[in-house]
């Protein structure tokens, strides 16, 4: 799978302020790339650097492998902001205003925007009738003018209730499914974890981790057990041995294994052995936001 987007070594510093740190990542094509951290992170600094809105300290970028060039900024859709929509006019004369300005797209393509969008039935509504998520979806449809190979989105589901949370992401599920590459700069951590394939964390401009969202959570292994005996249970799981840690929740006990190694047929059997009849016994995935506090915590 090619990167259609690669940074490399990309810092940028306010002043004192280090915004970027020696950023580096590829965002293969076709995947939906979340790009995490707090407020203050970098986030929205390395999605302007790489939109030609701010100017890098240092390193560089490419889209699509070739040099920066305004014919591959058209294969490009983004939202950084809420678009300033005239709130007294429909969706559809909106766009047609958005397609006058930036000579994205067709009159004609705009209907099939609202379809994609699922506003066709409101599309002649004035955009001051529309609820947040609707405004939102209304936003990525212009973005959608012109029918970008990637979209680009800075917060997405920012304000929204979890109705308008749902239809967004809902509406970037099916995108990617048609194959448009989708970037997104979040701190929603479940909503990322529920959309993404990749990603990306930074803090305070620094490149914490990247990869698939499988690799980055899958640093080890965490099993779930239980039984009437916890005490017996744990100094059972203790007497195997293997394990990185165990941590006695209130009605069951965690135990933390190195990636790959845990063995649940073997722990299964050996309480077993030991008279420990087991009534919980569950793989669990660490959370991307589990992970994301551990990386960014001090």
């Amino acid at each position: 799978m090619h990167a259609v987007l690669k940074i490399d070594g990309i810092s940028k510093a306010y002043g004192s302020i280090q915004a970027l740190k020696n950023v580096s990542l590829e965002i293969p094509k076709g995947s939906v790339f979340g790009i995490l951290g707090p407020n203050g992170s970098g986030k929205t600094t390395l999605m302007s650097i790489v939109l030609d809105i701010l100017k890098a300290d240092s390193g560089s970028y490419s889209w699509f492998n070739e040099p920066n060039h305004p014919a591959e900024r058209k294969k490009i859709g983004t939202l950084l902001e809420t678009p300033n929509f005239y709130h007294y006019l429909s969706a559809v004369d909106n766009l047609n205003i958005t397609h006058a300005i930036s000579g994205r797209g067709s009159a004609a393509a705009i209907d099939e925007v609202l379809e994609i969008v699922k506003l066709t039935e409101r599309k002649k509504s004035k955009f001051s009738a529309y609820s947040l998520g609707m405004k939102q979806r209304l936003a990525i449809g212009a973005a959608l003018l012109g029918n970008p190979e990637i979209l680009l989105l800075d917060e997405p589901t920012n304000g929204l209730d979890p109705v308008g949370i749902a239809e967004i992401r809902e509406l970037i599920i099916r995108l990617a499914q048609k194959g448009i590459t989708i970037i997104i700069a979040s701190h929603l951590l479940d909503e990322i974890e529920k959309i993404c394939s990749h990603v990306a964390i930074l803090k305070k401009g620094h490149l914490l981790t990247t990869g698939t969202v499988d690799e980055v959570l899958s640093n080890e292994d965490i099993i779930e057990l239980s039984a009437a005996n916890l005490s017996g249970l744990k100094k059972c799981i203790q007497d195997l041995g293997g394990f990185s840690s165990i941590k006695a929740l209130e009605n069951r006990i965690q135990v933390f294994y190195p990636f790959g190694t845990a063995n649940m047929e073997a722990l299964n059997q050996h309480c077993f052995n030991n008279g420990i009849t087991l009534n919980l016994l569950l793989h669990k995935k660490k959370s991307l936001e589990t992970k994301f506090f551990e990386l960014t915590n001090d």
